[in-house]
């Protein structure tokens, strides 16, 4: 079973850009959920205590930071199932 990706991003974010890179080019198939639009960081505030894109939601693993230090985590939790 294909595990569920969440991904919380602004426009013109490079490490959100970097993220669904990743995510494209290992083909994962995910959600995107712009912080931007009304309400959603406020979500994403009351859910995962934090409001800066991009948020990466994979399962019960919530991931933020740049995306040199979500990678690690990225790697881990999607790759080597």
């Amino acid at each position: 079973m294909a595990v569920k990706v969440l991904l919380y991003t602004s426009p013109g974010c490079p490490d959100c850009i970097a993220v669904k890179q990743f995510l494209h080019h290992h083909d994962i198939v995910y959600d995107e959920r712009d912080i931007t639009a009304p309400g959603v960081a406020d979500e994403a505030k009351s859910r995962y205590g934090v409001r800066v894109a991009p948020i990466t939601v994979i399962g019960e693993q919530v991931l933020f930071g740049t995306f040199s230090q979500q990678r690690p985590s990225l790697q881990k939790y999607l790759l080597q199932r």
